[in-house]
């Protein structure tokens, strides 16, 4: 499913304008990464969460040359399926 599916969801349900709901689809993308920029965590209740890891730097070797190297630290967004969403989907 794309975004562009879900802002269809949202026009057949709400009987919006095409164009409302991809404002709409947009606007809580938008939210979602905004906070985890701050490093806020984004739950939604019966979903999931939404949250920034921060992996550590570590030693590393490079396979071409065998040299090794350094892997600086990194953030990487990660989601946690809630229990709702893990029943749904079983």
């Amino acid at each position: 499913m794309r975004k562009e599916d879900i802002a269809e969801t949202l026009v057949k349900k709400f009987d919006l304008p095409k164009s409302r709901a991809r404002e709409v689809v947009e606007t809580v993308f938008e939210a979602i990464t905004n906070a985890l920029v701050k490093g806020e965590e984004v739950v939604v209740s019966g979903f999931g969460k939404f949250y920034v890891a921060q992996s550590k730097e570590r030693q590393g070797i490079n396979p071409k040359t065998g040299e090794k190297i350094t892997i600086p630290a990194k953030k990487t967004p990660k989601f946690r399926a809630g229990k709702q969403l893990k029943e749904a989907v079983k």
